[in-house]
């Protein structure tokens, strides 16, 4: 029982390493301990699957409670579910059939698994194996081809090749292929890395990371004060400066229409811009609402005012230039119980269970559309609003639209100087090598940063630190591979799971048929 016990302690530890902060090299064996329980055969194997999966997210994502218990509940249970019953289906392949069907099983099971997670309406992909190389960009630059996926399946490919050497471990041929598995992708991405040279076209961006306490200073302080320290941040972009962007919800209650231009907040900025930065823009997150003038223009998340207004709220990105035409990006992926409900027609009743996590309590409107913003200079650039930082082929939307360059704006106080603020940062690096786009992030509380096109961090603001950082960074207008057709090894891999059981219920039948004769 006790070794039992330490296989699931161990392959939970290692899976976890990478978003502790520690090498991303433990997860090529973090299933082995659980590959070797298996072996066993233990009565109730799927206690101890399930038991490493929970403690893996508990290790890694327990900072989640800090502000929204709901969210936390939903991703553990729904996470670990999933978890276990790919690990749980490769289980029961394999007693039943060959070694072959069952590898096949448990890498496109767990590949599903995770683009399930990825695009369901319950959706946290913090732990996709592939994000845990978020921090070792020199071994992933072929992510410009396969995305994060490419990652999970080189994880997983070299988990089972390690298992199958162990078992003849003093045969040192039984490691070749091994690895190979893991020093060509390796090869294959210093290659491209030292090889990668970004475009010549450039743009000066100013970050503004204004430090404001959302729990006791952001929404409980005059926001004219509040106002005058970012106008102070703002005015310290150099005269030459082409973009400054602040963080995520940066200004409240902005109303969409012909009012917009009389928010305070707005005319403050733009008076700054027309001032002393006329050729300049401000990207700018804010809480934003739109009105429809009937029902039947509205949204399903309009909500409607006991005298009668329907209407919407949405976690908004803003431009802001000399013109009176504010360009409005809205943000399209919530997150689950701080910002939305999921299945929101049948759970409509349960709104009241959101919680303030901006300013705006209850489900918020989305856009449809990855609104890219267009400067006067020609410059074209897309905003991603916090949680849409984790999603490649959503972030490839931006992309697709024309953005030269990316902007991620976010609020990561809520969750404490903990380990998901350095995540969350490091995801960028991760959509910089998907993208080929330089991105300019600006975080609330930190971090805030500038990371390259082959998602080398240039430069970056701690946590905790109110100020402003700007650098040049490098435009790029060329799409790549994985931008242009998305998470195909996703796809393709749903495609091969159905094949696979098909296979296998075919297999099953036809032996159970040859026993009974």
């Amino acid at each position: 029982m006790g070794k039992r016990i330490l296989y699931v302690l161990l392959s939970a530890l290692l899976l976890s390493i990478p978003w502790l902060g520690g090498p991303s090299i433990t997860l090529f064996v973090g299933f082995i301990p659980l590959l070797l329980l298996q072996e066993e055969r233990p009565k109730r194997y799927w206690i101890y699957v399930m038991s490493t999966f929970l403690l893996w997210w508990a290790i890694t994502t327990w900072w989640v409670a800090i502000a929204a218990v709901i969210g936390i509940v939903a991703a553990f249970s729904v996470g670990t579910a999933l978890n276990t019953c790919a690990f749980m289906l490769y289980d029961y392949v394999l007693r039943k059939s060959t070694k072959p069907l069952a590898y096949t099983v448990f890498v496109t099971a767990w590949i599903s698994y995770e683009y399930l997670f990825t695009i369901g309406d319950v959706s946290f992909p913090w732990l996709n194996l592939g994000q845990g190389f978020a921090n070792s960009v020199k071994l992933i630059q072929w992510y410009e081809y396969t995305g994060m996926f490419g990652g999970t399946l080189w994880v997983l490919i070299v988990n089972l090749l390690i298992f199958n050497a162990l078992k003849q471990w003093r045969n040192i041929r039984k490691w070749i292929i091994p690895a190979f598995a893991v020093v060509a992708p390796i090869i294959w991405s210093l290659t491209i890395y030292y090889k990668y040279r970004e475009p010549d076209a450039e743009a000066k961006i100013t970050i503004v990371q204004p430090n404001f306490d959302p729990y006791n200073e952001k929404f409980n302080t005059d926001p004219a004060q509040l106002d005058k320290i970012m106008a102070q941040l703002i005015m310290e972009a150099p005269d030459d400066v082409d973009m400054i962007v602040l963080p995520e919800t940066a200004i409240d209650g902005v109303s969409e229409g012909e009012h917009i231009n009389s928010h305070p907040s707005i005319t403050i900025f733009r008076n700054i811009i027309q001032a002393k930065y006329p050729n300049a823009a401000v990207i700018t997150g804010a809480s934003s609402q739109k009105i429809y003038p009937s029902p039947e223009q509205a949204s399903i998340t309009a909500r409607t005012s006991r005298n009668g207004i329907i209407y919407d709220f949405f976690n908004s990105a803003l431009y802001i230039d000399t013109t009176t035409d504010i360009q409005i990006h809205h943000k399209s992926i919530l997150v689950v119980g701080a910002e939305k409900m999921p299945f929101y027609k049948i759970t409509k009743m349960f709104d009241f269970l959101t919680v303030n996590l901006g300013g705006i309590t209850g489900q918020l409107g989305v856009d449809t559309v990855r609104t890219v913003f267009h400067s006067v200079n020609g410059m074209t650039t897309g905003t991603a609003i916090c949680y849409e930082s984790l999603y490649g082929a959503y972030f490839g939307e931006f992309i697709k639209n024309g953005a030269q360059l990316m902007f991620v704006i976010t609020n990561d106080g809520w969750w404490g100087n903990t380990t998901g603020h350095r995540n969350h940062f490091s995801y960028s690096r991760l959509r910089a090598i998907e993208t080929r786009r330089s991105i300019a992030r600006s975080a609330n509380t930190g971090i805030s940063g500038f990371i390259n096109q082959r998602g080398d961090v240039i430069q970056k603001l701690g946590w905790d630190q109110r100020g402003t950082i700007t650098d040049n960074i490098h435009l790029n207008d060329k799409i790549t591979f994985y931008v242009k057709y998305g998470d195909v090894i996703a796809r393709v891999s749903g495609y091969i799971l159905a094949l696979s059981i098909l296979y296998f219920v075919s297999y099953i039948f036809r032996k159970k048929h040859h026993m009974e004769k």
